[in-house]
């Protein structure tokens, strides 16, 4: 016992001792008030509505302080990993017949122009694009991974979609596109919304191969998208139809209580 502790009266010592127990006690009060407050509070879009006022924050915060052309690194192949993480069956968990696959693109114009059905042929037509890339799941794990495709960007231009008018989508002033595109699986069980300016990034791709070779069934075969700047829970696999709008498309994961945007 040091000196200071055999100067300190039995009362003295009692009143420390109830000091430090009522602000302990405080705290866990505090706390458990806070808990109580967030679970009795509404739910928004899957998440209680003062978390989902801080994701919203988030979001905003994050489109302010990245610029459009933030990018992510990239790799020498020889990094990627030949055994590429599954994470998720979300869509995916069936075979899918390759040789009858059509994208269905809602392209959200009126008409005769408003759908368009694209084949993989068409699409590996269009100039080939690889991206080597640290792949991050938001679970917290991340793994450097090699995918080929069609920059989205490419593809938007070449098919004339992502704008209002029918115009390619780079010659067009940004209030003339629409403001998100929506992906879903072909059986409608998966979806994830993507606002128009990640989609056109250099780095985003609508992939058909993984490490040189066709997209495998648990990995999205035959297309599914890459876009580095997002984590993984919008990379969505094994794409059925896209879709354009002004309003957000619903998204599986931010009906669960995430952030929309998933940006990195």
């Amino acid at each position: 016992m040091s000196e200071e502790e055999r100067q300190v009266s039995p009362a003295d010592w009692n009143r420390r001792k109830f000091m430090a127990f009522g602000v302990l006690g405080l705290f866990g009060a505090t706390v458990w008030g806070v808990r109580q407050w967030i679970v009795d509070s509404p739910k928004v879009d899957g998440a209680f509505a003062p978390l989902r006022s801080a994701l919203e924050f988030n979001e905003r915060v994050n489109g302010t302080i990245k610029s459009d052309d933030h990018s992510v690194k990239e790799f020498p192949k020889e990094l990627a990993a030949k055994k590429v993480r599954v994470n998720g069956n979300y869509g995916v968990d069936y075979p899918a017949d390759i040789a009858a696959w059509k994208l269905a693109v809602f392209t959200g114009r009126p008409g005769n122009d408003g759908q368009l059905s694209i084949t993989m042929d068409q699409l590996r037509a269009l100039p080939k694009t690889e991206i080597v890339y640290d792949f991050k799941c938001i679970e917290g794990w991340s793994q450097i991974t090699h995918w080929g495709g069609v920059r989205f960007k490419d593809f938007a231009e070449h098919f004339l979609v992502g704008s209002k008018s029918g115009a390619a989508p780079t010659n067009e002033k940004p209030e003339d596109l629409f403001k998100y595109m929506g992906l879903r699986t072909p059986d409608g069980e998966y979806y994830v919304g993507i606002d128009m300016k990640s989609a056109l990034h250099p780095q985003t791709i609508l992939a058909y191969e993984m490490n040189g070779a066709p997209l495998p069934m648990n990995q999205g075969a035959p297309l599914r998208l890459i876009i580095p700047t997002k984590y993984g829970v919008k990379n969505l696999k094994r794409i059925g139809i896209m879709m354009f709008s002004d309003e957000r498309p619903k998204d599986y994961w931010h009906e669960r209580g995430y952030d929309y945007d998933c940006a990195l």
